[in-house]
Order: structure tokens, then sequence, then C-alpha cells
């Protein structure tokens, strides 16, 4: 007696059109005669896996084998249409491309044209070249069509031949049980052509290790990790396939005086401790190569920072920029003389409360931390 379709497909009755197709991929991997050789219990189950999958696909046979079991197939009902149905292999296509195309490497229909290579290039470039943008020159190793033999891989004079074990498609087929099984062809590799006399200069492969000089525009605004595509720039494909891409992949130096901080910038500007408590003002670079001022209030303490809108990096691809940010950094004087060691005595003893709120505030604190210590 045979056993219930959705049983053997391990679905419930009611199970959609997705379900039934993950169900059958994912047993059909599990008990294909090419993963169990010699084991005829995986024979049997693959077909009947198959069987069943090939009836519940179909919403007409799926609903003739609801209302009628297997006896819809049986005798005069429906058995044409069932021979037919396991005759057609083309109605199988999305699962077998998807099951043997993976147990396979892949592989599509017609003599295999491989893409190239995708190749990535690292470029080290400068935070002011960031800024403004580069065009640069690299040189780039990569694999292009063999000068001697054209690509062709055979030596001048000759010509790669067809490949008798395939006829040129590149793929032979092999029958198991009620399945027609394409492979690559193992004399030829997929090609389609044998090569009796091969270049010399290539050894066969129609390709050649070279040096490729090429110009790359960087906008301005690339951050670190920035990549940068060029199309048909890598390695040359196999037998006639396109060429792959080249990546470019950018980093940016670190910089003596500006850190950055996405679009924005940060620099540190010391400034002496009298220029702090009395105020002034001071000039600080911009990486465009100009000079902007700024304002020291009186009693500015240090870590304060002050915004310049408009004077960080460019926005990618945009005309809007970045801030630049100037941290001050008082500076407390080294080497004093003996006179200048006096008047900061001097000041120090003439100081009245207020004149260093941060610190009078800590004493503070540590007078309150103290007490409660002692309780």
């Amino acid at each position: 007696m045979k056993r219930c379709y959705y049983e053997t497909l391990e679905c419930q009755k009611g199970a959609t059109a997705d379900v039934l197709k993950s169900a059958y991929r994912k047993l059909a991997m599990r008990f294909h005669p090419d993963k169990n050789p010699g084991d005829h219990t995986a024979e049997i189950k693959f077909k009947e896996i198959s069987e069943a999958y090939e009836v519940l696909k179909d919403d007409q046979k799926r609903a003739a084998y609801d209302r009628f079991g297997h006896a819809a197939f049986e005798g005069g009902m429906g058995a044409a249409g069932a021979r037919a149905g396991f005759g057609d292999f083309s109605s199988f296509g999305d699962v077998f491309e998807d099951i043997f195309g993976q147990m396979m490497g892949g592989m599509g229909r017609g003599k295999r044209q491989n893409r190239g290579q995708d190749l990535r290039y690292n470029l080290t470039i400068t935070l002011e070249e960031a800024f403004r943008g580069r065009s640069a020159e690299i040189k780039v190793p990569t694999q292009v069509a063999c000068e001697t033999c054209s690509g062709s891989g055979a030596e001048p004079g000759h010509s790669p031949e067809t490949c008798p074990s395939c006829a040129g498609h590149g793929k032979v087929r092999a029958t198991q049980g009620f399945f027609t099984i394409e492979r690559t062809c193992s004399s030829c590799r997929g090609s389609g052509k044998i090569i009796r006399n091969p270049c010399k200069t290539c050894r066969g492969s129609g390709l050649v290790q070279k040096d490729r000089m090429l110009n790359v525009d960087v906008p301005p605004g690339v951050e670190e990790g920035t990549r940068i595509r060029l199309s048909g720039e890598g390695a040359a494909g196999v037998n006639g396939g396109p060429a792959g891409d080249l990546y470019i992949f950018l980093s940016v130096a670190e910089h003596p005086i500006f850190q950055r901080d996405g679009h924005d910038l940060h620099c540190r500007a010391p400034v002496s401790f009298v220029t702090a408590a009395m105020g002034g003002s001071i000039e600080v670079p911009t990486l465009d190569g100009g000079r902007a001022k700024v304002a020291i209030p009186e009693g500015a303490q240090p870590g304060r920072q002050f915004r310049l809108r408009g004077k960080g990096m460019p926005v990618l691809r945009s005309a809007q920029r970045g801030d630049l940010y100037v941290e001050l950094a008082v500076e407390t004087p080294v080497k004093l003389t003996k006179r200048q060691k006096e008047l900061l005595r001097e000041f120090e003893a003439e100081s009245q409360a207020g004149t260093q709120p941060e610190a009078e505030g800590f004493l503070a604190r540590l007078k309150d931390f103290w007490k409660a210590c002692e309780k």
C-alpha cells in the first residue's frame, strides 16, 4: 500500500506550495543517490518523495489526489497525464536548479563562461586630500588576456578544438532513475574546448599576470573605509566571460593637528594661563589652508570648546560642510624665574574667594565627604 504523499513529504494536508517545495528540497538533498552511493533504501526513498512532489506541486493533480487519493492516478483516471508529468523533466526546473546546482558547484546551462575575479586595492590618502578630493594613479596587479594567443589559450597558428566528450556544450548528461542530471564535462572543465597546443606564454589559460595603471577620482568628503568601485577593471574572465570589478578601499592617514569625527573636525589649541584668565584672542588653522580667529573670554577654563561653523569636512556629494571645534588647552608655565615665582606666590596669597570656583567647590565637597566618614 502506497504511503500518503503528504506524509512522504512530512507536511500537513493543507500545506502551501512554498512549504511543499521547501520540504521536497530538504528531503531530496538528504536522500539523493549521489549522496548515498550504494544505499538502495535511500534510492527508493528519493523516488517516493519525487513522485509525491510531482503530484502535489500541480494544482489539478493535487485536487484530484485530495479527493480520490492514489486511486486518482490508477487505471483510467489520469494515468496518461501522470506518465506525461513524470516524463517531462522540464517541469522540475525550479527545484532542479536549486538542488543539483548546489551539488555540482552551481554550474549553469551551456558552456561555462566564468566572470573574472573582483580585486581589492588599498589606497591611503591624507586628510587634506579627503577634504579637497584628488585624482590618483594606481598600479594594480591583475590578470589580463594573453596578447600572444589573444586570450584563446592556443599557440599562435593553432585554434582550440571542440571537445569531443561534450560536443562543445561544456556539460554531459547522466541518467539516474527517471532523472537526467547534467554535469560539468571533465575533459574540458566546462569550457567546451580542448587545447591541443597550449600557448607557451600563458600555458593554455588565456590569461597572464600584468600590472595595469588606472586613474581613480577620489571625491571630496570621503571617509575612512569608503569604497570606490571601478566596474570591469578587475581580473579578466575565462572563456570570454566578463571581467570582474576593482574595489578601492580608502584609508585616511592621521593628521598632526586635526582629528576627524564624521563631518566635524577637532583641534586642541594651547593658550597661556594669563590669556585664559584675562581673555584675549588666538588664531587657529583651518584645513583649507586658511586661518580663523577665536575670541577667548575672561576666565576661560581648560577643555572649553569653541565651534566654528562650516569649517569642517565637506559632506560627500553635497555643498554642505561640517564644523570645526577648537578645544582650549591651558598650559602651565615651566622654568620660571625667581621673580616670576615670587609674583605667583603673591597672587595666591592675595586671591579672594570666588577667583577659583572649581577648586573651591571641590574643597567644599571634600569637607562634606570627610564629615560623613567621621560619623
